[in-house]
This record gives structure tokens, C-alpha cells and sequence, in this order.
């Protein structure tokens, strides 16, 4: 009996030694991804830009939008990696450019514009044959608002704005203004003030602020009603000087120049100017431009450059760049509504 127990525990022992010698070696535990979707969404592809990007000026060479050109550009070279061209379509006060942009543009981002208020708005705002809108539109960024400001060429004979009022008001349709084009914030400037003050100027209208503001340093008009930050490098040179800015208070690039407030007429006015593309560009496009946009606007390099031109930096974005220009699109409305009487297009 002894034997046998002794034989079934060999056995036994031989029994587990064979399962254990042919069971598999357990699996090597797996190794954790780096990066699962849970924890880190994947971006969307995108390549944008590959190419240069054309941007679409409707007014000439030498105007507000040349202006934010030649500010915004170098630095939205850098951020994107490709350069810009720059497309002069002038005439309609921007309404030509602006409807090429809105209804014959493929929306891919690589055609843009810089779009300028109120021309952008009042254009179909005051002529039906104009049929684009904002809906047509994906807002970018407004990048600035430049106070209006009234600049005569140095040899004038009107050395202040009273100077250049009361002529006005002793030969009323005889002074004459310049202005950007019909439907151009300077031209509501004016129109605005006469309303105000009863006063009446011979406005003329040209195809953009720097043909405005060079006739005036030519003689060839009395007055332009134009914007600082395009008057700007010509006023520093003394070839033109400032008469009344409309702006809330006095700015610092010209202390000494009073604003029409002071002089007793309630008229706050500019033009605010930003990037635009046509309707339904690719979200990762659209998102694309407006980051560098943003990028832009926290350089030190850039806001020195700005402030050195005496252009008011003012960054509105996506969303709020489009609520921004449906506002004035409102505002403008009504202020042509009840002027609209007075001025025979």
C-alpha cells in the first residue's frame, strides 16, 4: 500500500510538470498609446496657405487700404509663409472689388479683400443696382478704425477750421471738399456736419482718399475730408496740415488739432478697415486666417508700426467682426434715410 502512494505522487508530480512545461508564457502586458483620440482630438488637416494669397484693394494706390496693406502684410507674410498680391480694382467707392469678391470669387481663401465701413455697406444701401451684402461675406478681422480729419495743402489761405467754416457759410456750394467716392465715411462726414450745421460745401468726390488728399496738396480743391492715418506721413512732411479731427478727444499724433466737438459740432466719424474672404471658405481656412490675425495683433512690432503710422488699432474677429459690421449697416441706414432728400445721386 505504501508502494502504490508513493507511485500515484510521482505520477502526479510528472503529470503537473509536463501541463506547466507546454502552457504558454503569459502575454507581455501592451503597451499604452502615447496619444489616443480621447485625450488629444485630432486638428483638422490642412495645408493652408500653398500658394499666395491675392487681395482685392477697390480703391487706388495710396488710399486707406493701401495703407493697411502695406501695415498688416509683411506681418501676415511671416506668420503664414506666403506672400500677398495685391489687386488695385478702383471705382464705385469699392463696390466693383467688393461684388467681384462676393459673387464671381472661388471661395478657397487664396482671393480676399480688405474691406472698409461704411462703403462697404452703404454702397447697396444707397444704390439698388448694387446687389452684394455682408451675408455674402466671411468677415476675417477688422484690424483698424481711423478717426475722419479735415486737411487743406500748405500754401491755403484757410489756417484753421473756423476759417475754412465761415467761408463756407458766406459762399454756400462754393468750397470745395473732397472726398474717397459717393457712400465713403468722409462723404458721410459731410453730409453729416451740413445737416448739422446748415452749412454747404461743393463736395467732390474722387476714386479713393489719396486721390482726395493729393488734390488738396495740389491746390486743386479747398479742403479734403480724409482720415488720419492715410494723411498722416504727409502731414509729419508738412505738406498738407490738419484743421479739426472727428474723433471723441484730440489725438496724441496731433495734440494741437482740435476735434469738431470743441469747435461745437457733434460729429464723430471714421473708417474701420479689416480682411474679408467670400462666403463659405473652409472652416480650417477661415480659422487659419483669423489666428494669424490674432497672432498679428500681439506682436509689440507691429502694434509700434501702427501707432508710428497713427492708425488706431481696433481687432475685431470672426463672429464679432460680422455683428460689428451688421451694426453699422443699421447705423448708416438711418443716417441716409434722413438725409437722403438733401442729396441728388
Amino acid at each position: 500500500m505504501k508502494f502504490k502512494q508513493i507511485l500515484m505522487l510521482m505520477l502526479a508530480a510528472i503529470l503537473m510538470f509536463s501541463m506547466a512545461a507546454c502552457s504558454p508564457e503569459p502575454a507581455a502586458p501592451a503597451e499604452t498609446p502615447a496619444e489616443t483620440p480621447a485625450e488629444t482630438p485630432a486638428e483638422p488637416e490642412s495645408n493652408y496657405p500653398e500658394k499666395p494669397i491675392t487681395v482685392l484693394q477697390g480703391f487706388k494706390a495710396g488710399g486707406g487700404s493701401d495703407a493697411l496693406a502695406q501695415l498688416t502684410q509683411p506681418f501676415l507674410t511671416e506668420i503664414l509663409g506666403q506672400s500677398f498680391v495685391n489687386q488695385y480694382i478702383p471705382g464705385a467707392t469699392g463696390a466693383i472689388a467688393w461684388t467681384q469678391l462676393a459673387k464671381q470669387t472661388d471661395a478657397d481663401g487664396y482671393t480676399i479683400s480688405i474691406t472698409n465701413t461704411p462703403m462697404l455697406q452703404t454702397n447697396y444701401i444707397m444704390n439698388s443696382d448694387i446687389t452684394y451684402n455682408i451675408d455674402e461675406l466671411t468677415p476675417i478681422a477688422n484690424v483698424v478704425t481711423d478717426p475722419g480729419i479735415i486737411v487743406v495743402g500748405k500754401d491755403s489761405k484757410y489756417k484753421t477750421a473756423e476759417e475754412l467754416i465761415a467761408a463756407a457759410e458766406a459762399n454756400p456750394d462754393t468750397i470745395t471738399v473732397g472726398n474717397s467716392g459717393v457712400g465713403g465715411d468722409d462723404f458721410f462726414t459731410v453730409l453729416m456736419f451740413q445737416k448739422m450745421s446748415g452749412i454747404r460745401f461743393n463736395m467732390i468726390p474722387f476714386e479713393g482718399d489719396g486721390p482726395s488728399w493729393q488734390a488738396a496738396a495740389g491746390g486743386k480743391i479747398d479742403a479734403s475730408f480724409n482720415n488720419l492715418g492715410i494723411t498722416f506721413p504727409q502731414i509729419e512732411a508738412g505738406t498738407l496740415i490738419p484743421l479739426a479731427i472727428f474723433s471723441e478727444e484730440r489725438n496724441p499724433a496731433i495734440p494741437d488739432v482740435p476735434t469738431l466737438k470743441e469747435l461745437g459740432y457733434d460729429v464723430v466719424n471714421g473708417s474701420s478697415r479689416g480682411y474679408s474672404a467670400p462666403a463659405g471658405i473652409p472652416e480650417d481656412v477661415r480659422l487659419a486666417l483669423i489666428a494669424a490675425f490674432e497672432e498679428m495683433a500681439k506682436d509689440p512690432d507691429f502694434l509700434k508700426a501702427a501707432d508710428d503710422r497713427a492708425l488706431p488699432v481696433d481687432i475685431k474677429v470672426g463672429d464679432d467682426y460680422m455683428a460689428y459690421l451688421e451694426e453699422q449697416e443699421a447705423v448708416f441706414t438711418e443716417i441716409w434715410e434722413e438725409v437722403k432728400g438733401e442729396y441728388a445721386q
